[in-house]
């Protein structure tokens, strides 16, 4: 028998390369993500505050690693500098918070956990849309700020791959999956005189 003969035909190597491409796409339509919707400054009674709305999507591996029951770490971290035109910017705050999210199979509870804090719910969804909420978080002491002077703020919500265990640490080197993509959202912040009054 010719090797040409076992060659596949035209037709069958655009439905490879078709399939191959509707593969690609589904694992790109599936890549895990994090991004900051929204966040707002306020001035509290001894603080300033900070609320602020991430959207989070898991991707399928990650939720499939929580649902074993390795535990997932997010790190919430902010800053507040302001602008010096002589030399670069001055730090003024910053501040990290660490939640903790895993899965009690006994239970079949997801549980997330901040400190010495922890809430229990039924579904990956509900504990991912607590976590998705940030209130009333306080960043800066009440006398840190000056009013009217524009100060830059940066806020990102991240998968920390360093409290994974040691060899699933292995396994996330160069492995897309474990890769969120967690982008910096830096905005002006202004302290009014207004605020200052409350």
């Amino acid at each position: 028998m010719r090797c040409w003969k076992s060659r596949p035909s035209l037709p069958a190597r655009w439905c490879g390369l078709v399939l191959a491409a509707l593969l690609l796409f589904a694992s790109l339509a599936s890549a895990a993500e994090i991004e900051v919707k929204s966040a707002e400054i306020s001035l509290g009674e001894e603080s300033w505050l900070l609320d602020a709305e991430f959207s989070i999507d898991l991707g399928h591996r990650l939720e499939e690693v929580v649902a074993r029951g390795v535990p997932l770490y997010f790190v919430a971290e902010f800053e507040l500098t302001k602008t010096r035109w002589f030399w670069v910017d001055a730090h003024v705050a910053g501040k990290t918070q660490i939640w903790r999210l895993s899965y009690h199979a006994l239970t079949r509870q997801y549980r997330l956990s901040s400190g010495a804090l922890h809430q229990n719910f039924t579904t990956l969804e509900e504990a991912l849309g607590v976590l998705s909420r940030l209130r009333n978080w306080p960043v800066a002491d009440k006398d840190a700020l000056k009013i009217g002077e524009p100060h830059n703020a940066a806020l990102r919500l991240k998968l920390d791959l360093t409290r994974l265990p040691k060899p699933l640490q292995v396994d996330t080197i160069g492995n897309k999956d474990w890769n969120i993509a967690a982008e910096v959202k830096r905005w002006s912040f202004t302290p009014q005189a207004v605020a200052a009054e409350k």
